[in-house]
């Protein structure tokens, strides 16, 4: 996919590594890196929140 700005790799401690990206139009993006090219894709706002309760420790349970 073009015109994703990605950032670097986020690694946890299985060495599951994530990128989150974005896009000029609004658009939020998550992938496991290296695979890239099939990433979910919310707004920037569902990101942001989903980040939020990843680090309160709401979303341990998935993890």
């Amino acid at each position: 996919m073009t015109g994703i700005n990605w950032e670097e790799p986020f690694c946890g401690e299985g060495a599951n590594c994530f990128r989150i990206g974005t896009d000029p139009t609004g658009n939020a993006y998550i992938a496991v890196a290296g695979q890239e090219d099939r990433p979910l894709t919310d707004s920037r706002e569902a990101l942001r929140a989903l980040i939020r309760a990843i680090k309160a420790g709401e979303a341990d349970h998935l993890l």
